[in-house]
Order: structure tokens, then C-alpha cells, then sequence
């Protein structure tokens, strides 16, 4: 069955579409995919995965046609970012 592999780091991007036999687990898939080895700075114990935006366990089983997302780790504290209301909202100053 086909499915998709999804990276993604600040210059690069990657998704690739693999063959995977039936009962293929997302951990399996993704080191069948060769990412890992294409960014090696991703740690599977430490970031999340998904499938088409939903966080899933490394063990769950795919269906033909899904695709594993490997999320980043949120590198700043949403509470301390300042809130932007709108886009220009400077502009009119």
C-alpha cells in the first residue's frame, strides 16, 4: 500500500510517497521512508508524529493512502509571544 512521509525544517522540506506492506506500523513506515537518515537531528523519542494533522502513537497501524507527519518541537512558549490582531495593524500609526 502507498502511503506519505512529511518533514519539514526551516530550509527544507520533504514528502515522499512510499510503499509499505499491509499492517505497517507509522514507527516502521517512517524508518522504511530513509528520513532519519536524511534529518538526522529528528529524535522520535522526544517529537510527536501524526497522520493528516491528528497525533497518533508510533504503533499505530496505517491504511493505504495516510500520511505520517513528524512535528517539530515548539521552539518558543506561546504565552510569552506577543499577540498580533491583525496583519498591518502597526501600518495605520
Amino acid at each position: 500500500m502507498q502511503i506519505g512521509v512529511a518533514y519539514s525544517e526551516h530550509a527544507q522540506q520533504v514528502w515522499m510517497t512510499i510503499d509499505v506492506p499491509e499492517a505497517t506500523t507509522v514507527r516502521e513506515a517512517i524508518d522504511r521512508s530513509g528520513i532519519l537518515q536524511q534529518f538526522p537531528t529528528i529524535d522520535l523519542d522526544a517529537q510527536k508524529v501524526g497522520i493528516f494533522g491528528k497525533v497518533v502513537k508510533p504503533d499505530t497501524a496505517l491504511r493505504p493512502g495516510d500520511r505520517i507527519e513528524i512535528y517539530r518541537p515548539i521552539v518558543c512558549d506561546p504565552q510569552t509571544v506577543p499577540r498580533r490582531d491583525g496583519v498591518g495593524a502597526d501600518d495605520d500609526e
